[in-house]
């Protein structure tokens, strides 16, 4: 008979989420990873497998943290407008806390680039190309653009949200406020 868990997994992924966010995947330890999430290595990886596995969950948590601005962004009947309010949304969201994490996606493909895992940046990838389709959706509202320049304007939003996650650990809202106003000015 199977020992029942004494843990409750949605709780301690939550709590690696976190440490992931605030230290990057590199730098967290599998015995952070027991600190954090209050259970040994042994309850991690018949659980999870491994770190990587860990990883992964709480790439799946974050994206479910997030959820609620893709919601917000894609029910809006606004185009560019939803997009703009989405990257204030963002802003509020990485600078939740005291530590100014910016975006664990964000974050960790930075940290891993283009050699990360295989599995870990088609996690980001999935997410980045959701966004980019939502985006792309928004922009195609106003009718006068062209199928070409949507996609440009695309590609130009997703990289400057990526820059806003990175800029969000380190500027004040004032300065990420001019950056966003900057940046709708030009779409």
């Amino acid at each position: 008979m199977a020992r029942q868990k004494a843990y409750n997994e949605k709780e301690v992924i939550e709590k690696a989420t976190e440490l992931f966010w605030n230290n990057g995947y590199e730098s967290t330890s599998m015995s952070l990873l027991e600190k954090a999430m209050g259970i040994n290595k042994f309850s991690i990886y018949a659980s999870f497998g491994s770190k990587q596995g860990v990883f992964i969950e709480s790439l799946k948590c974050y994206k479910n943290k997030a959820q609620d601005m893709l919601t917000k962004l894609k029910k809006s009947p606004k185009g560019k407008e939803a997009i703009q309010e989405f990257f204030y949304d963002f802003l509020l969201f990485s600078k939740a806390s005291n530590l100014q994490k910016g975006c664990l996606l964000t974050n960790t493909s930075a940290e891993l680039g283009s050699h990360g895992n295989a599995e870990i940046m088609a996690e980001i990838a999935s997410f980045t190309k959701e966004l980019k389709s939502i985006f792309a959706e928004k922009l195609a509202k106003d009718t006068s653009k062209s199928q070409e320049l949507i996609s440009k304007q695309a590609n130009f939003l997703i990289i400057a949200k990526q820059g806003l996650s990175n800029a969000s650990k380190v500027f004040d809202r004032s300065d990420l406020e001019d950056f966003i106003e900057t940046t709708f000015e030009n779409i």
